[in-house]
């Protein structure tokens, strides 16, 4: 039995009521499928994304390349800006559910009210489906992405532009003051200490782009999940807000602060390593432009995060652009165009089919298929439910906050008091 298919029934009470339900599953099946129509002329499908530089242009290419092909539908492809405020055009305009676009790229967690509310459609009738669908066939997306995408258990979601962190680094920098690349927490403190010295004070080691995850990990690594009995102010907490912020106030770490992500200050050498999205890598080439050799390599923990986002349509589309809006959603996540877009941008491809493809493994414009299977051992991911995306912002809010302090050499046991109070309102939202 493949991934699509669930079982009725956990154990069986008799032939008769087994096929009873066999039959029932069948009749329900038909019928939904036979809601799914052909698109036979011109449909329009309106995509919200956040999606720029290469990954914009590989977006665009792939949208031109599926336009080719179906020529009875148009992708409006409208970008949003970043995810911020990609999130925050999703959340104002569900109160006006009919100016919603088609599909939109989305966290799980961002759309828990829209599933509550039945903004969302469930796509495993069109991944069934015969005309749309994989027609019940293995759609050779990985399975723990796949179910990455579900809310409340129901497939909402398709994963498309998957992502984990890895450490980018200035490859020559390390080499000059003779620095290994650090495989442990301990190692890139160490590492980081080491050039912030040797550079008298003029290349900050290290830092991380997203404190939400740097948080939830640093938990994790120490055997404790996100969740409501987190507390801010705990000892284990407290452990990885120590980390980072004696770092910030002896100077060898630093935050993307303003410029929100330190692949700009790696390019300019201002900073010889950060830990990032694995998807950066095609603006972190840009930005270094061949100044100096640069490196990628697993995350120094012993947990990843599993991030990126998912492909969501609305109830509000019509028959026939949800029947358009998932084809295109297929398209993106095929074989072909995983691989095209894997190899341009950077991100983890969602399809098995290409992580074992020789086009991808032996890329040598990108650096980071080769360490995608050390850096994917172990994946977190946030929870999804109840104000776990709210409560996720606040742990990485409370954390800059108290970096923002020691970086002054301020005291900060009142903010870690304060991120308590913030953090439990955050999940009783």
């Amino acid at each position: 039995m493949n991934i699509w298919k669930k079982a009725l029934l956990s154990s069986l009470v008799g032939v008769s009521l087994l096929t009873t339900a066999c039959s029932t599953q069948k009749q329900a099946s038909v019928k939904q499928e036979s809601n799914i129509p052909k698109v036979t002329k011109k449909t329009t499908v309106v995509f919200w994304h956040g999606m720029s530089g290469v990954q914009g242009a590989t977006l665009k290419k792939l949208t031109d390349e599926f336009e080719k092909k179906n020529p009875n539908i148009k992708i409006k492809l409208e970008y949003q800006g970043s995810y911020i405020n990609l999130q925050a055009k999703l959340n104002s305009t569900m109160q006006s559910p009919n100016n919603l676009p088609t599909i939109t790229q989305s966290y799980p967690g961002w759309l828990y009210s829209a599933a509550k509310n039945k903004m969302l459609v469930d796509l495993k009738p069109y991944i069934a489906d015969k005309n749309v669908g994989w027609n019940g066939k293995d759609s050779d997306i990985n399975a723990s992405l796949l179910n990455g995408a579900k809310i409340n258990g129901v497939q909402y979601g398709i994963p498309f532009n998957k992502s984990v962190e890895a450490l980018t680094y200035n490859a020559d920098m390390l080499k000059k003051y003779n620095v290994k690349v650090p495989k442990t927490m301990a190692e890139l403190k160490a590492a980081s200490k080491k050039i912030y010295e040797k550079s008298h004070h003029k290349v900050v080691g290290a830092g991380f782009d997203v404190m939400s995850n740097y948080y939830l990990l640093g938990l994790k690594d120490q055997g404790i999940d996100f969740s409501s009995k987190v507390k801010f102010d705990s000892k284990a907490s407290k452990k990885v807000i120590n980390y980072y912020a004696e770092g910030i106030k002896e100077g060898y770490f630093r935050t993307a602060g303003s410029e929100h992500y330190l692949s700009g200050p790696l390019a300019n050498e201002k900073v010889a390593m950060y830990i990032g999205t694995s998807a950066g890598e095609g603006f972190v080439k840009k930005a270094i432009n061949g100044k100096f050799k640069y490196g990628v390599a697993a995350r120094p923990s012993k947990y990843n995060m599993q991030q990126g986002t998912d492909i969501y349509m609305f109830n509000k589309a019509s028959a026939m652009q949800k029947a358009a809006a998932f084809k295109y959603m297929k398209f993106l996540v095929s074989k072909s165009s995983q691989l095209t877009w894997a190899n341009a941008t950077g991100y983890v491809p969602v399809n098995k089919q290409v992580l074992v493809d020789k086009k991808y493994i032996n890329n040598l414009n990108m650096k980071t298929p080769a360490i995608l299977k050390d850096a994917m051992k172990r994946l977190y991911s946030v929870p999804v439910e109840k104000n776990s995306n709210a409560a996720y912002v606040q742990a990485g809010s409370n954390l800059e906050n108290i970096l923002i302090a020691a970086g002054k050499k301020q005291n900060y046991n009142n903010l870690i008091k304060q991120g308590q109070a913030k953090l439990e309102n955050a999940w009783k939202q």
